[in-house]
This record gives structure tokens, sequence and C-alpha cells, in this order.
């Protein structure tokens, strides 16, 4: 090889070329190839290239590129790189913040390039590109610009953003899943930390989709979630994200809004919302919603806080169903309470614990006993009375519904055998112990053991009956009646009413729900207008009415004058023992005269506890009476003059500013600054709250409001009363009613 090489460099005869000549054809037939192959990558759009001065100004870019994004050459060569495209995070994260560090700041660092995502700026079209290139220097190390590669990444890009989008969003509703809505709650409250802004969360349940989804199908189900959901995002607009966490859970974030007013408000739109009916497979379904509502920082500071005390209201919410609650600390021990009640409840039978209190429906006319709805009702030894509204949830939920509902027919029907023939007993049956393929000879049974006659049971059914299958519950109503008992269409209009049930169901009765009945009596109200309705469509099918929660003679007035045939309420009874009934029977009379209070008052409501009155940075201790949305009775001062400014403190942040608008011994009259509002429950709080960010002003640890943040904002421990002696009023002994030194 040595001597060919030295043969060929000595030449010859024929002219052969030099070695130097050789290797420089060489290399100028490789570079022509490699400039081929080069445009053959750029014109397969496989890659393109580019290059810049050292200014930034683009020296080169491949013509297919100039191509694919729509420019001219003349447009390009000679701009400033970072003129012409703007880097991924440029166009702005979630929150809308825009990228800090353009291109040029990347190119000025000299520094090599690789994966980098740009765009366009100001492109008609959707292109994205992935830029690479190095620094080039000259031999005095004098920068001359950039060179480098390119390539499309449109497509790319759109599948990593899909596969994200995936990995956030719930794929059967579109919505926004836990993982996300987590993450972007957890970075809003660090946030709101930061900049002393609140956020709010709406935690929701769906009431009754079990229901659905049994007797309609999954796939009916699911339809239901995507209409559910379109309802949710329509009405939340752009006041904040709507997310589905799992089920028949979902989350609505509402950034910046802690008026409590205003959540209520927004909660009943929900409710009312959800409530409507739906189409789903061709069939008619319907469901309400529960809802529990928190509000960062009061009821938490972080994620997994503000979320847990969302839930804890929501379970509250539960026990009444279609309904809000608003977290508060109470609702701690009232988890606890419930799954002891459950407990408990398993036993209550077996331990005779359970009783059942009877409540008088009386004519309109003649207000002659003419029947008494069956109430359960549970003394425990240890916690005393249990509210039905708690423990009947409860059994619903846990299965011992059926269990109770079996006692409940039996006890009562055994029971109305002490009474006159004449009188009917009614009794109220729960949704799912009606659609037990069973009920119909459970009902059946209690006859034949008690010996009652057929026509003096009275089954109280509600509406929520007809959300299951239509079929069976047609069924269940026909073997009822060929049994020859009476059946009651219970809190007709709250909320699941519809006429076509009432064409093919054998209802004896419609009971006129309480809240219709309950300030129909007051201005600019249209209770009247329902009343009136519900009781002609009764009279038109030939079925009796019951006004249900009658408390005044002013209701009693407007219901009888609106041609309602019975009444029931505590204006004439409540609901009293077996015992005491039987007492009332043998005393020969079976007419109730109304006892009560004239008129009917919207927002006074009757309370008995000890609250906290600030005057002049002291603190009082006084017992609050009665309470409203305008106003408020108190007892516990002396001599308080009448036009006196004071502040109520009604627990758990709870300001309220007042005026003593009536003054007399120890008692004070006390109108408030700004109304009150309902709590969701039946109750009433206060829009606002004391802020845990005036907390940690005053010097303490950021945190969710104490059981008593004045107590904190004070310097005491929470819990206890501040060692303030008061300077204006004096303490009175509410024991003896005597003033005495506080």
């Amino acid at each position: 090889m040595k001597k060919a090489f030295m043969g060929r460099k000595q030449g010859g005869a024929g002219g052969s070329q030099s070695p130097t000549g050789f290797w420089r054809s060489r290399f100028k037939r490789q570079i022509a190839r490699k400039a081929e192959m080069l445009d053959s990558f750029e014109s397969a759009g496989l890659g393109w290239f580019w290059s810049t001065d050292a200014q930034g100004r683009i020296t080169y870019l491949s013509d297919s590129a100039i191509e694919r994004l729509g420019w001219a050459e003349e447009d390009v060569l000679g701009a400033e790189l970072g003129d012409l495209f703007e880097l991924e995070n440029d166009e702005g994260d979630e929150a809308g913040n825009r990228g800090a560090r353009p291109i040029s700041f990347l190119l000025r660092s000299r520094n090599s390039i690789s994966n980098l995502t740009v765009r366009p700026v100001d492109a008609s079209s959707e292109v994205w590109l992935q830029l690479a290139g190095k620094p080039r220097f000259d031999k005095a190390g004098r920068f001359l610009g950039y060179r480098g590669s390119a390539n499309d990444y449109t497509d790319t890009r759109n599948r990593e953003r899909e596969a994200t989008r995936l990995s956030q969003f719930d794929p059967l509703t579109g919505l926004a899943n836990r993982h996300r809505i987590r993450t972007r709650l957890s970075k809003a409250l660090g946030q709101n930390r930061n900049m002393k802004r609140n956020c709010s969360v709406l935690l929701l349940g769906l009431d009754r989709f079990k229901h659905i989804n049994d007797s309609l199908g999954h796939q009916s189900g699911d339809e239901l979630l995507k209409q559910v959901a379109a309802r949710l995002k329509r009405l939340i607009d752009e006041r904040g994200e709507v997310a589905r966490l799992s089920g028949d859970e979902f989350l609505v974030t509402l950034p910046d809004v802690d008026d409590r007013g205003d959540l209520g408000e927004l909660a009943n739109q929900i409710i009312q919302m959800i409530s409507q009916p739906y189409s789903v497979g061709g069939s008619r379904a319907i469901v309400g919603t529960s809802i529990g509502i928190a509000s960062a920082p009061y009821d938490g500071i972080d994620t997994d806080e503000l979320l847990k005390a969302a839930d804890l209201a929501l379970n509250a919410a539960k026990q009444t169903r279609a309904s809000y609650r608003f977290y508060s600390s109470e609702l701690k021990d009232g988890a606890k309470r419930r799954r002891e009640i459950e407990e408990d409840l398993r036993d209550a039978i077996g331990r005779n614990e359970l009783a059942m209190h009877y409540q008088p429906i009386v004519d309109a006319s003649t207000h002659k006993l003419k029947c008494l709805e069956a109430l359960m009702r549970w003394e425990h030894p240890v916690r005393g009375s249990v509210s039905p509204g708690l423990f009947i949830p409860i059994a619903e939920e846990v299965g011992l519904i059926k269990l109770l509902g079996e006692w409940a027919l039996g006890e009562a029907c055994r029971q109305a055998c002490e009474w006159p023939s004449e009188l009917r007993v009614a009794v109220n049956v729960s949704a799912v112990q009606f659609m037990a393929g069973d009920f119909p000879k459970v009902v059946e049974n209690a006859l034949q053991a008690t010996g009652i006659a057929p026509s003096r049971l009275e089954l109280e059914i509600t509406e929520s009956v007809f959300m299951g299958d239509p079929m069976q519950a047609q069924r269940i109503f026909g073997e009822l009646k060929a049994l020859g008992v009476r059946l009651a269409l219970d809190d007709f209009g709250t909320g699941y009413s519809s006429l076509s049930y009432l064409r093919n169901a054998p209802f004896n009765k419609i009971k006129i729900d309480q809240s219709f009945v309950r300030g129909s009596t007051e201005r600019d109200n249209n209770n009247s207008a329902i009343i009136s309705s519900i009781v002609s469509l009764a009279q038109a099918l030939r079925m009796e009415t019951v006004a249900e929660g009658v408390e005044t003679k002013d209701e009693l007035e407007l219901v009888t004058k609106l041609g309602a045939s019975s009444l029931q309420g505590r204006l004439f009874s409540f609901a009293v023992s077996q015992e005491e009934l039987l007492e009332y029977i043998g005393e020969g009379s079976l007419t109730y005269e109304p006892r009560g209070p004239e008129r009917y008052r919207a927002d006074r409501r009757t309370e008995f506890r000890r609250i906290g009155l600030v005057h002049d940075d002291h603190r009082y201790s006084v017992v609050l009476r009665n309470l409203s949305k305008t106003g408020a009775l108190v007892e516990g001062l002396m001599d308080v003059p009448v036009g006196t400014q004071i502040v109520l403190d009604l627990g758990g942040g709870q300001l309220a500013v007042a005026t003593v608008r009536r003054s007399s011994g120890f008692s004070q009259g006390v109108e408030f600054e700004t109304p009150l509002i309902s709590d969701g429950a039946d109750g009433l709080c206060t829009r606002h709250r004391v802020s845990p960010y005036h907390i940690e002003a005053a010097g303490k640890p950021l945190a969710s409001l104490p059981d008593d943040p004045f107590a904190v904002l004070r310097g005491a421990k929470p819990g206890t009363e501040p060692q303030i002696k008061p300077r204006a009023f004096r303490q009175a002994d509410l024991s003896g009613h005597k003033a005495c030194a506080a």
C-alpha cells in the first residue's frame, strides 16, 4: 500500500492526479453529498437548521421551516430569533402568569441549548418547534452566534398534552379529577396565605344516586353524572372550578369568597338545579344533593384540613338531605356521636329503648280528631332523647331501616287497637323499606297479628319512591290497595314533585309540607298560592289534604280558608305518648282547641345559651333568650341605656354588631347592624367571622379558627373568659334576679 501510494505521489506517464488533488476532489464530493442529504432531510420535514449572528439575528433558516411557519424569507433573515419565537411557558401557567425569561435571555448566556420548546409569536396556527443549538466562537474566542437544528414538535406536544389532560381530568364528565383539584387547591391556598386572601369549597354528594344505579343500570347512572356535571359547570361558570372527586361526589372551589350569605345562596341554587328531572336511557330520573361548605383560612389553612371540614359539613347535611351545612367545630364531636349512635341503634329495639308517639291530625272545620301520625322516639339511657332526624338517616345508611320500620308498623297497629275504632293511625314508610319486595307481606303480617281493620291503617309515603323502578312501585301500590290500607303522599312539593305519578298512584291523601305552611301569612310570599294549588289539585283527584306544621292562629285561618281538609301541628298538640293519648281520649272529648301565638314570627327562635357581650373592650357573660335574623333578646346586664352600641359574640368567631333598642331591668332587646343568615340547618349565623389573618396579625401563628377566637385576640387561653372587670354595666345574677359586681 505504501509503495502504491508513493507511486501515485510521484506521478508517471499519463499525468496521474497528485494525492493532494485526489483528496481535495474527494472532500468536495463528500460535501456535495452531505449538502444533498441535508437538502433531502429538510425537504422531507424530518428536521430543519438555523443559525444566528452574534447579535441573535437569524442568518439561516431552512426553507421548509419558513414554509411550514407561513412566513416569507425576507421577513425572517435578519430578524432577531427572540422576536420571532416565544418559549412554551411564555404563554402563561395555569394561574395566568407569563414566563419571565424570553429566548433573548437564554441566547445571551451563550450556553448550549437542547429540547427548547418554542412557538411563533402571534402565529395564526398552532405550530410548535423544538430547538437545539451550540454557540460558535472564532480562534480568538469571539462569539459568532448560534448554529443548530429544529424539528416540528406540534403532534408530539399535542399527544403529551392530551396524556397530561387525561391524567388530570375525569374521563366521564370532563371535569377536573381529584389529583388536579387537590394540586390546584394546594397551590391556591399557599398563595392565599401570602396574600391574605380567602377561598371556599362546596363538597356535593348526590342523594339517592345509588338507587338510580341499581334500578336503571350503571350506564344510565353514568349519563346522569354527565348531565349533573354539565349543570354545575354552567352554574359556576367563571366563578370557580368544578371537579368530580369520585363516584357521586363533586367539589366546587371558589377563590376570594367567604361571605356565608353568598355561599348559602349559591348552595340553594345548586340544590334546586340538581333536583330538576333528568332524562337518561329513555327514563325519567330524579336525584338531589347535599352540600358541605368550608372556607379557608377559617376552617382550615391547608388542603387536607379544609376538605376534611367540608366532608364533616356534608355528612351533617346528609342527615336531612337536599340541604347545605357550614362547617363548625361542633361537627367534630358530632361525627364521633354519630358513630356511637350507629353502634347503639343496633341494640335499641332489644333494650326496649324505642317508643311510638302520636301527633293528632284534626278536621279543619270541627277540629275533631280524625287520625294520628305515629312518630318513632328513642330514649337513650345515657344520651337521653335522640332526634329521629339523626338516627333515621343512619338507619337507612347502615341497613337497619327495614328492621325499625317493621317494628314501628307492628307497634303502631297494636297500640291503635286501644283507640276508638273511628280513629286511623298513619305510619311513615321509608323509601328503602317501601321498595323492598316483601313490604306488602310485612304490612299484611302486621294487620293479621294485631287484628286492626285495614281501613284504619294509613301509610305515609314520600315522593322519593318514584325515583326507583316505576314498575315495581306500581306493583307494590297495587298489592297494598288490595289489602285495603290507605295511602298518603307525604311532604308533597318539596323538590321532587311531579304530577305524572299522581296519574296512576292510588293515594287517598296529600300532605302539604310544613315549609309551605310556615310563613304563608307573610307579605310577598307565594306559599299561600302554592297551598291553594295543591288543595285544588287534590280536590280534582278526589283526595284529602293535610296542612302540616300549623303553629299559629293566622296560619290556621289561612289554610282553613284555602280549603285544606285536615290540619296538623303544634297549635293543636305536640306528639304525645300512648299513655298521654289514652288519658286524653278517656276524658271523653276528641276535639282539640288551638292554643298558640296569634301570628307567625318568621325569624324568631327560642334560645337558651350563654354568649359573650362586648362593650368598650369589656366582655360580659349574658344569656341569649331569643334570636332572629334582625335582632336578639339577651339577659344578664343591668341599667343598659337604649341606643348603646354592643357586639354579641355568638361563638365560633361570629361577632354581631348591634344596638340596644329596648331595655328593661336585666333584659335587653338588640337590633343587628347586619342581619343574620340561615346556617342551612334551621339555624342562624353571621355572614362573616373573625379572620385568622387578624389573629395572625396580633402575633399568633396562622391556624384555623379556635373555639374562642375573641379570647385568643385578648390574650387569654381559648375556652376561658378574659379577666376584664366591667365598668359601664352591672352583671345580673339571673338565679335571684339580683344585680352584682362582675
